[in-house]
């Protein structure tokens, strides 16, 4: 199955990052779960793991308002409300193969409370396009991440969001126990 968003190449990238995680302790994230056809990759993958859980977040309202960080000169072609899908969508999807029900939270992620999060995380897979969404993500998520837990951010190197990288490299420089490498367009963080 192939994410309009994702292709098979970071696809199979992110399944080998998390099942590099799963002996860890804690649950698997997804921010911007879109349509849902990565999160039933991540829940394939997760099947023998009985003692984790899936958590989903996105709006299912679209895309937001993008900010100063997330223009280009080229511009963007996706507009604020794009890309909506509704939850009910990516439920169906894990009914119909049969896959455990995710944990499936519908808000912005600036309106998430510390109840709507796992209290432990081992892989985290950010794919909120803008400057706002990937910083506030990884506010979420670090405190959370194991040590050697991954988080990955998708979109890195994409000319038309460059509010990605702007949000990755200014959380590695506050955050000097995280290590990056770079594989295909995703940034690939580990925590140490």
């Amino acid at each position: 199955m192939k994410d309009l968003q994702i292709s098979t190449r970071e696809t199979d990238i992110i399944i080998e990052e998390l099942k590099n995680t799963l002996s860890l302790d804690g649950d698997v994230v997804e921010f911007g779960c879109y349509a849902g056809d990565t999160s039933v990759l991540l829940a394939e993958a997760m099947k023998t793991q009985h003692d984790k859980w899936l958590w989903l977040y996105d709006s299912f309202e679209g895309l937001p308002e993008k900010t100063a960080e997330d223009n280009t000169a080229a511009g963007w072609r996706f507009k604020k409300g794009e890309l909506k899908v509704d939850a009910e969508t990516v439920a169906h999807k894990f009914r119909k193969l049969q896959l455990p029900d995710p944990v499936i939270k519908k808000a912005w992620f600036q309106d998430l409370e510390d109840g709507d999060l796992p209290s432990q995380i081992c892989f985290a897979l950010l794919d909120g396009d803008f400057y706002a969404s990937i910083k506030t993500s990884f506010a979420l998520v670090d405190p959370r991440l194991e040590i050697g837990g991954i988080v990955i951010v998708h979109d890195y190197r994409n000319p038309e969001l460059p509010g990605s990288a702007k949000a990755v490299n200014e959380f590695l420089e506050a955050h000097p126990n995280y290590q990056m490498r770079l594989s295909s367009g995703l940034a690939i963080l580990q925590k140490y």
